[in-house]
């Protein structure tokens, strides 16, 4: 069964009108969200993508439900670890917290512009060389192996940033301070680049990195582009209210890693026996389909995304809740995104990546 056309192009002019109707809300009102805020906009995005998958269902069947929750699910997964790196964005560079929002909505929509151009380029692979499905497994799999033994996390991927910030702040005059969410100010009567700027490229590399990760992931639960579009997008949505109401329940997660590198894995190892179904290298079995490799149906995908991410998170919260137990009481009690907004009060400056001499 296939998705009407009208279906598919009434739903992606409905989501375009939700994500701007929300960019508009940030412009008109700045502020910081309450928990409440955030909790009810995050119940909101995934109440609408249930009801999306419900209609998938009605219209094309529980196949491509079942793919789209599979892959809405494991992008959603990825965005979380999203949030990690954007957290040490904000801190590194002292982003007042009212206007992290902008930020985040910022780093939204170029997100959305990257995953759309690899989601087209990766289906138009797909369609003319079926041994991709090779390539993109193993890539999995690596990542998988990356996520799993970081050395040294997500640290390192702040780190990887600096050579773009340095690049920027020697091409263009920056400001020292912030000018509420602009990117571009007036010092001593000369229009010059406010921090923000680089803030925005650090986001900008920071999505590039995972699109890279996250776009043959999805592939590999389904070929279809609309889906694996919308599954981003409902992924994406939501992200820059859970960035609010995680707080310092992102540090908690320790283990969060661990279960999204399994998922990888898994589907790295789904991708290769698809790949094997649809042979065509001539150095492999005669250039043959290798019919004896087991094919994973979707259903069985989506249980074991939901295990992984259930087992890590129960695990890093036992975890973390023994550990509280055990240490003792500190004097500093921040959270992630309560650090980066205590740095841009103290600092009320971004701290330059390559020491003060960086201009």
């Amino acid at each position: 069964m296939e998705l009407p056309v009208w279906f598919e192009v009434g739903s992606l002019v409905v989501l375009v009108l939700i994500l701007v109707g929300d960019l508009l809300l940030i412009l008109k009102r700045p502020h910081i969200p309450s928990t409440r805020e955030s909790t009810l906009w995050v119940v909101f995005y995934v109440t609408l993508a249930l009801i999306f998958a419900g209609l998938l269902w009605a219209f094309a069947g529980q196949e491509f439900a079942g793919q789209f929750i599979a892959g809405w699910l494991t992008e959603y997964s990825l965005s979380i670890d999203n949030l990690f790196v954007f957290v040490l964005i904000m801190a590194q560079f002292a982003v007042p917290r009212r206007y992290q929002q902008e930020v985040l909505m910022v780093g939204i929509i170029i997100a959305l512009v990257l995953r759309g151009l690899f989601i087209l380029a990766g289906a138009a692979i797909i369609e003319q060389f079926s041994f991709v499905f090779y390539l993109f497994g193993a890539f999995l799999i690596w990542t998988a192996w990356r996520q799993a033994f970081p050395g040294g996390d997500h640290d390192d991927d702040v780190k990887q940033e600096s050579f773009i910030v340095r690049t920027l702040r020697r091409m263009v005059d920056i400001s020292d301070h912030y000018d509420g969410a602009k990117v571009r100010t007036v010092v001593n009567g000369k229009k010059i680049f406010t921090p923000m700027i680089i803030v925005f490229a650090a986001i900008g590399v920071t999505d590039l990195l995972f699109a890279i990760d996250s776009i043959p992931a999805i592939f590999g639960i389904t070929q279809s582009p609309f889906i694996v579009f919308t599954a981003n997008l409902f992924a994406l949505m939501g992200l820059r209210q859970l960035y609010f109401l995680l707080g310092d329940l992102l540090e908690r997660l320790k283990y969060l890693h661990y279960g999204i590198a399994f998922i990888l894995a898994f589907i790295g190892v789904k991708l290769f026996l698809h790949a094997m179904h649809v042979n065509e290298l001539p150095f492999i079995n005669g250039g043959e389909h290798i019919d004896w490799a087991p094919e994973i149906s979707t259903w069985a995908s989506l249980g074991v995304i939901i295990v992984s991410m259930v087992v890590a998170t129960v695990a890093s919260l036992l975890a973390s809740s023994r550990e509280r137990r055990a240490a003792p009481v500190t004097d500093h009690g921040e959270t992630p995104v309560a650090a980066a907004d205590a740095v841009a009060e103290e600092k009320g400056t971004p701290p330059s990546v390559d020491g003060p001499d960086a201009r």
